[in-house]
């Protein structure tokens, strides 16, 4: 029975996953820092298209109008995903469970698109913020824990790319406790009804994913980390210089 829910669900998986690629592939750095200096943010500071990038080499404005459409371009595809999943799940008959399979479709496909986007060249950012918008919206309470421990490195070392890590390794961890002891076991704020133990396991296996490959597109940053040459967040005025961060 499960397998052949997946089978009548997966075609509906890939157009969500299709859908959330083509609106992650709309990278708002490259188009604000168009709009605010006329030139290609991936020809400044670390050639990273992302709102950290944004805010060294541009500035605070167009970071923060960067930061919340990278968001909301995240927000939009989760959604999405969610919705055409229950739709089909109700067509044949399965539980609504499954649309967050589909939130994490339409945001994995979100995440590609910001790191691959295929309206810029391919190249893009590391999909931190878009990650951070399909967190929060698949589950708030994995969220939450994520974005303490990042608040919390954050706060100790002053370095974006080492929080966003640290972020990354907590997100199947806590997927994981979540869903097993809030929704599996005890039904303690438990955001879905009828968790199976494949649920969880589903959930984990999905959040490894996406960890990974944040993790993944931060090696460059592991790298300078190991060495000490990572550059702590300043928000001092930056010349708009053009070289690039090795």
């Amino acid at each position: 029975m499960w397998f052949e829910h997946l089978q009548q669900l997966a075609l509906p998986a890939v157009l969500v996953a299709v859908i959330g690629y083509l609106l992650g592939s709309i990278s708002f750095s490259i188009i604000f820092t168009r709009i605010f200096m006329k030139e290609d943010i991936r020809s400044y500071g670390s050639g990273n298209a992302g709102a950290t990038n944004v805010l060294r080499s541009v500035g605070k404005g167009a970071a923060a109008l960067t930061f919340l459409f990278d968001f909301l371009k995240c927000v939009l595809a989760v959604v999405i995903g969610k919705m055409v999943i229950a739709y089909f799940a109700q067509q044949y008959g399965i539980s609504p469970i499954v649309q967050q399979y589909g939130a994490f479709a339409a945001g994995f496909g979100c995440l590609l698109g910001h790191v691959y986007p295929v309206y810029f060249g391919f190249r893009g950012g590391k999909g931190v913020v878009t990650s951070a918008a399909m967190m929060a919206i698949i589950d708030w309470r994995v969220f939450v824990l994520v974005l303490v421990g990042f608040i919390i490195t954050f706060a100790i070392m002053k370095i974006v790319s080492l929080g966003s890590i640290v972020g990354a390794i907590i997100y199947p961890i806590s997927t994981f406790l979540i869903t097993y002891f809030c929704d599996y076991r005890y039904q303690i704020l438990s955001g879905v009804s009828g968790a199976s133990l494949s649920y969880v396991i589903t959930c984990t296996v999905l959040a490894l994913m996406i960890s990974m490959m944040v993790i993944f597109l931060h090696r460059a940053n592991i790298t300078r980390l190991i060495h000490g040459e990572e550059k702590k967040l300043t928000l001092k005025k930056h010349t708009h210089a053009k070289e690039k961060e090795e």
